[in-house]
C-alpha cells in the first residue's frame, strides 16, 4: 500500500507541475495573440493546479495511521479533497462563462494564427497527462487521482473546443471575430458537467456505496480455495483512501470448534490480504454451514 501511496503523490506532482507550466503558455498565448477562449483555458489550468496542490494534501492526510479517533484511519480525507477540487472547478466555469458572455457583447480582434499552433500542442499533452494519471488512479484505486485525470481530460476538451472557435474566427473572417468567446462559453458548460462525472463516485465513497462488485467476486473466490470454508454468504466492501475493509461472513462444518473455526477465519484473512494488497482488513463471521438460524429476522412492527 505504500507503493500505492508513493505513486499517488508522484504523479500528483507530475500534474500540478505540468498544469503550471501550462497555464503560463496558455495565458502568454492567449494575452499576446486575442484569444479569449485560450485565456480562459489557462483560467483553468491556474484552477487545475490549487486543485492539484488540494490533491497532494489530501493525499498525505488520507495516508495517516489509524489513531484512537479514527479507528478506520484518514482514508475518507481522500474523496472529501475531491469534493473541494470540484467546488473549485464550478467557480472557474461560472468565471469563464462570466467573461465570455461580456466578451461576445464587446468587439474585438481576431486571434492570431499562431494561436492555434500552441492550442494543438496543448491538447496533446493534455491527453497523455490524462492516460497516464487515468492508469495511475486505476492502480491505486485513488479516486482523487481520478478527478486529476478528468481535469486533463476536461483542459483538452476545453482547448479543442477553442481550436474551433479560433478556427472558425480565422477562416470565416468579418464576422465571426468572437467565435473562440462561445467556444469559451461551451467548454465552460463541458467543465460542469464534468464535475458532475467527478463529484458522484466520490459521494458514493463517502456514502459506503456499493461500488465493488468485481472486487466482492475475487474475495469469494480466493475464501472458498481455504480448506475447511464450505461457502461465503454476506460480504461487503467499503473504501477508504487507497485501501479497502471488507466485511465477510464465512459458512464452516458447524460440527468444529471455536477454535478451529477462529483459525479458518484467520487464514482466510491473510490468504485475501496478500492476494488483494489493497485490503487493509478482513472483519469475518463465521457461521456454521447450511444452519439457516443466523439469518436475521425483521421486528415485527404494530
Amino acid at each position: 500500500m505504500k507503493e500505492n501511496h508513493k505513486k499517488a503523490i508522484q504523479t500528483t506532482w507530475f500534474s500540478l507541475m505540468g498544469n503550471a507550466s501550462l497555464a503560463l503558455i496558455k495565458g502568454i498565448t492567449g494575452y499576446f495573440g486575442n484569444s479569449y477562449a485560450l485565456i480562459a483555458d489557462a483560467i483553468e489550468s491556474i484552477n487545475d493546479v490549487f486543485a492539484s496542490i488540494l490533491v497532494l494534501l489530501g493525499l498525505k492526510y488520507a495516508n495517516r495511521p489509524a489513531d484512537e479517533n479514527h479507528p478506520y484511519g484518514h482514508g475518507k480525507a481522500e474523496p472529501l479533497t475531491t469534493f473541494v477540487v470540484v467546488g473549485f472547478l464550478l467557480i472557474s466555469a461560472f468565471i469563464i462563462a462570466s467573461e465570455s458572455i461580456e466578451n461576445i457583447r464587446t468587439p474585438h480582434k481576431v486571434p492570431k494564427p499562431y494561436t492555434l499552433v500552441v492550442i494543438t500542442l496543448i491538447i496533446v499533452i493534455k491527453e497523455l497527462f490524462y492516460q497516464l494519471v487515468s492508469k495511475r488512479s486505476q492502480e491505486t484505486h485513488s479516486s482523487a487521482l481520478k478527478a486529476e485525470a478528468w481535469h486533463h481530460r476536461s483542459d483538452a476538451i476545453t482547448s479543442l473546443m477553442a481550436f474551433i472557435g479560433i478556427s472558425i474566427a480565422l477562416f470565416m473572417g468579418e464576422g465571426y471575430e468572437n467565435a473562440d468567446d462561445w467556444a469559451a462559453l461551451l467548454a465552460s458548460g463541458w467543465i460542469i458537467y464534468n464535475s458532475y462525472l467527478i463529484f458522484r463516485p466520490a459521494l458514493g465513497e463517502i456514502m459506503d456505496e456499493n461500488l465493488h462488485d468485481d472486487m466482492i467476486k475475487e474475495i469469494r473466490r480466493i475464501s472458498l480455495t481455504v480448506e475447511g470454508v464450505s461457502d461465503t454468504e454476506k460480504c461487503y466492501v467499503r473504501k477508504t483512501g487507497l485501501t479497502f475493509f471488507v466485511d465477510l461472513h464465512l459458512e464452516v462444518d458447524g460440527n468444529i470448534t471455536v477454535r478451529e473455526g477462529h483459525e479458518i477465519a484467520h487464514r482466510v484473512k491473510v490468504k485475501l490480504q496478500n492476494e488483494i494488497p489493497s485490503i487493509s482488513d478482513v472483519l469475518i463471521h463465521v457461521e456454521p454451514a447450511g444452519d439457516l438460524r443466523h439469518e436475521m429476522v425483521e421486528p415485527k412492527t404494530k
